[in-house]
């Protein structure tokens, strides 16, 4: 019963159909959003395909939407940047009325699912995606154009002019979101199927529903950053209000800290924490700031040259420099316990043994006699002489009386 269901299902309107004077030929659907669904369709006269995004039939009564629709349509057909998907023409299909937007065909996979299958990114891989991103944006914030809604499903990577990793940033202010995109337990926050973010991206500000300006998308994206480079968001939660919780109140844990077997380097770890600020006049105030600010790390000897200066400024000295160059008194020199008399406590260290041999003599000092003693023998000499010459004279005396 369920398959008979399934097959007296009413088929998409849409589907093989020829628009605009016969100029599309919409081939199939391609993904399903809050406001529309996205059709892959061909454009002969240009020999090309192109993606056709149509507003729900159903919300086409509301003013509000439609207006919104065209508004947006026409902001993101005036965006130029090689980063931002091209938007051919847009407006009112005259068979129903329907709203359209005509843009370029991306073949590749979002950030989300790049990640998710090959698992964190390198600094290499990812910032200078994040910095073509900024370019994107930096335009958009230009003209006023605020995304509201960054998040890695909304970074394309395609090939592009031989190009890997070419980033593609969807849907400015669009808020296209289908349930195959949303992680597990996202909690997509809409107003009569208008999005205003994802829980997991978005600014502080944007949580408590305050007015966004381009450091809005610049939180976002530091955010991006964080999980590409970790694979993990920069908070621990496990509901969507606990995601908005702690963007609004809990300070996000440090880059080197969130995969101990990952590090980077310090000056990264800085960029992204003065991104990620509550406050928005402490984040950098542009797009091309922050690119600018990350721009150096996202160099593979740069990034790896920093690192291993961090790590030689606090390892040991032991550790540090060769054992040849520096090494401890207890490695560089034999250890001898100190003797009786060398004015050393036990186990402190003493001379090396590689001082003169044990049994080579030691240098000696003449020894002094007291000076008192010096003189009694002088007295005792002078009396021995005086004695003497006494007795010498005594004799000359008897001789001569003779």
């Amino acid at each position: 019963m369920a398959n008979d269901g399934q097959q007296m299902r009413p088929a998409d309107p849409f589907i093989g159909r020829e628009i605009l004077g016969g100029q599309f030929r919409i081939l199939q659907k391609i993904g399903t959003g809050g406001m529309g669904s996205v059709y892959k369709a061909e454009q002969p006269e240009m020999n090309r395909m192109v993606a056709i995004k149509i507003l729900h039939p159903r919300l086409a009564g509301r003013k509000d939407l439609t207006s919104r629709f065209r508004r947006e349509a026409r902001a993101m057909s005036q965006l130029t940047h090689p980063n931002t998907v091209k938007v051919f023409m847009y407006g009112e299909l005259e068979e129903d009325g329907s709203l359209y937007i005509v843009m370029e065909l991306l073949e590749g996979r979002n950030l989300n699912q790049t990640v998710r299958k090959e698992g964190p990114l390198p600094p290499e891989r990812a910032i200078p995606v994040l910095v073509q991103v900024c370019g994107a944006l930096q335009e958009a914030h230009s003209m006023g154009i605020v995304h509201r809604d960054m998040k890695p499903e909304n970074i394309f990577l395609c090939r592009q002019a031989g190009l890997t990793d070419f980033p593609k940033v969807l849907d400015f202010g669009l808020a296209k979101v289908t349930e195959r995109q949303m992680r597990p337990g996202s909690l997509i926050l809409t107003q009569e199927g208008m999005v205003f973010g994802t829980p997991e991206f978005m600014s502080p500000e944007q949580a408590q529903g305050k007015t966004l300006d381009a450091r809005s998308d610049i939180y976002s994206l530091a955010v991006i950053l964080y999980e590409s480079l970790t694979g993990k968001l920069p908070f621990s939660a496990r509901t969507p209000m606990e995601y908005i919780q702690r963007h609004v109140m809990q300070a996000p844990i440090p880059l080197n800290q969130r995969v101990p077997e990952i590090q980077f380097a310090v000056g990264l770890e800085q960029v992204i924490a003065k991104a990620l600020a509550k406050n928005p006049d402490h984040r950098y105030q542009t797009a091309t700031e922050f690119a600018e600010a990350m721009r150096p790390y996202g160099i593979r000897e740069v990034h790896y040259q920093a690192i291993t200066s961090a790590q030689i400024a606090t390892q040991p000295m032991s550790q540090a420099q060769p054992m040849s160059q520096a090494q401890p008194m207890s490695q560089a020199q034999p250890y001898a316990p100190a003797g009786p008399g060398s004015g050393r406590a036990p186990g402190q260290m003493a001379a090396p043994l590689s001082a003169p041999a044990p049994d080579a003599p030691r240098p000696t000092t003449p020894t002094r006699r007291p000076r008192g003693t010096e003189v009694g023998l002088l007295v005792l000499v002078a009396t021995v002489f005086l004695l003497a010459g006494a007795v010498l004279a005594l004799l000359v005396m008897v001789l001569l009386e003779r």
